[in-house]
């Protein structure tokens, strides 16, 4: 089964203020999550103040400024993992930065609605 795992950053977290040697080994730790079997690494996304949400509401397309969740808790990326069971997925999960620098990672099994 194919898990969807939404990457979802800390608020106040900059990786541009951590010491080079710690910026360095997150990003390593990405990557040797991202180049895991059964991974296909989403694109990074932009800043949650750069989103725009779109709603239609009587035929009419509303744009609002920012993401349609609150910036704490605002998606920063995402990945695609096929795995046979959702505790590899869960421990996928556990293995992504975010989940333990103030963030969060949501498991969610991609499924097909239509």
């Amino acid at each position: 089964m194919k898990y969807v795992l939404l990457i979802y950053q800390p608020d106040a977290f900059d990786p541009k203020s951590l010491p080079p040697e710690e910026h360095k080994a997150i990003a390593e730790q990405y990557q040797s999550v991202t180049s895991t079997s059964q991974v296909t690494p989403g694109l990074p996304l932009g800043l949650p103040q750069d989103a725009m949400t779109v709603r239609v509401k009587n035929g009419e397309t509303q744009v609002t400024d920012g993401p349609y969740v609150d910036i704490a808790g605002a998606v920063g990326g995402y990945l695609i993992f096929d795995a046979d069971t959702k505790e590899e997925a869960v421990a996928l999960a556990a293995r992504v930065p975010a989940a333990r620098l103030g963030g969060a990672v949501e498991v969610r099994p991609a499924q097909a609605y239509w």
